[in-house]
């Protein structure tokens, strides 16, 4: 890291004084903490049989200005699909929607659909397999171009559903996984058309956030007041904050550790969340398997899956903006889940993902946790 004066391990001040031990914590994230050079600041989560930690190394920008703590706001990318599966599924868990209905069904009137589209369905857009490209036809291009400023800021809602009409489809919805953040983009589309052309900020704060407590999450580009951000960061340089109207199911989220770790305790034990019927059964939903493909691999809605030797399966997902990287991942048959966030871009020296994936793994395997004295 630019910056390897840790700040302190602070655990979140709203835990219940539940916490995993500071030597087993300590050993768990060590490769984890050093595993993002250039990043300012590091934020990770851990979740073990119903104990918690929160560990925060670093300030929010490379001036060292503020400290980041468990709070403090980090682009989740791709993460961001974690939670419009759950939308998803809370929808059709409430009746607004069936998850195998066409996409076609959930988008405005008069929208033009490529041929082969019309097989396309909710679960083909959340499980990667809709047969859509990466991205919208001609925005890699144009992203490519705006790399250190930002590269959608400009690409609209009904940009998104013009591209539509211009995608060739090169295989046959539900035939074979590739990963589509454009396909993710029109899941999010439909699940605010079905609910009357709510935006999908509003939709996703009203079902989801606010029910299961998740105050640091939102689209907006700055923090609650009395919040933090942090600054993200690519090769050493500022990035300012992603702007992303056309895709934000995809990928708009701000999100803390904090949050995040609780998504995945509520993921891991639904019984426990105190939130509405249709939540929590959409809770339930998310880790079943949907695609099962070689070598002990699957999706589930978003999150992939990998079994271990034990028989377990562990959920994951990661995400990455320019200026951030961002995993989460758990085990529910051994309640454990790790969370980790960083204000620095993907590159090659760049290995959090890989290092929070392994570090889960030994957590799963830690058997003895005690509180702290």
């Amino acid at each position: 890291m630019t910056d390897r004066t840790p700040t302190g391990h602070r655990p979140d001040s709203t835990q219940d004084g539940s916490e995993l031990t500071p030597t087993t914590v300590r050993r768990i994230t060590r490769a984890v903490l050093s595993a993002a050079p250039g990043a300012s600041a590091i934020a990770i989560g851990l979740h073990h049989k119903g104990h918690r930690a929160l560990l925060v190394r670093g300030h929010t920008t490379r001036h060292r200005h503020t400290p980041a703590d468990a709070g403090t706001r980090f682009e989740a990318g791709s993460l961001t699909k974690t939670f419009t599966a759950l939308l998803a599924a809370e929808q059709a868990a409430h009746g607004t929607l069936e998850l195998h209905d066409p996409l076609a069904r959930h988008l405005p009137a008069g929208t033009r659909l490529p041929q082969r589209a019309t097989a396309i369905t909710l679960t083909h857009l959340a499980t990667h397999t809709s047969a859509l490209p990466r991205l919208p036809p001609g925005l890699h291009r144009r992203a490519g171009l705006k790399l250190f400023s930002n590269p959608y800021a400009h690409f609209t809602p009904d940009d998104l559903l013009h591209a539509l009409a211009r995608t060739t489809l090169r295989t046959t919805p539900g035939t074979r996984v590739r990963y589509s953040n454009f396909g993710v983009a029109l899941l999010g589309h439909a699940l605010t058309h079905a609910a009357g052309d709510t935006p999908y900020p509003a939709l996703l704060r009203d079902r989801v956030l606010q029910p299961l407590g998740l105050h640091d999450t939102s689209c907006t580009t700055t923090p609650a007041q009395a919040g933090t951000q942090a600054t993200g960061y690519r090769y050493g340089r500022a990035r300012p904050p992603l702007l992303i109207p056309g895709l934000p199911a995809a990928g708009a989220l701000r999100t803390s550790a904090r949050d995040l770790l609780a998504l995945t305790e509520a993921l891991i034990n639904p019984a426990t969340a105190t939130v509405p019927t249709a939540l929590r059964t959409a809770l339930r939903d998310i880790p079943r398997p949907r695609i099962r493909l070689p070598h002990g691999r699957g999706l589930s809605l978003i999150w992939n899956i990998r079994q271990r030797p034990d028989g377990s399966h562990v959920y994951h997902h990661s995400g990455a903006t320019c200026g951030f990287t961002t995993f989460a991942g758990f085990n529910p048959h051994h309640s454990t889940a790790l969370v980790a966030l960083a204000n620095t871009g993907p590159s090659p020296r760049n290995t959090l993902t890989q290092q929070a994936y392994n570090a889960l793994l030994d957590l799963q395997h830690q058997e003895d946790v005690r509180l702290n004295a």
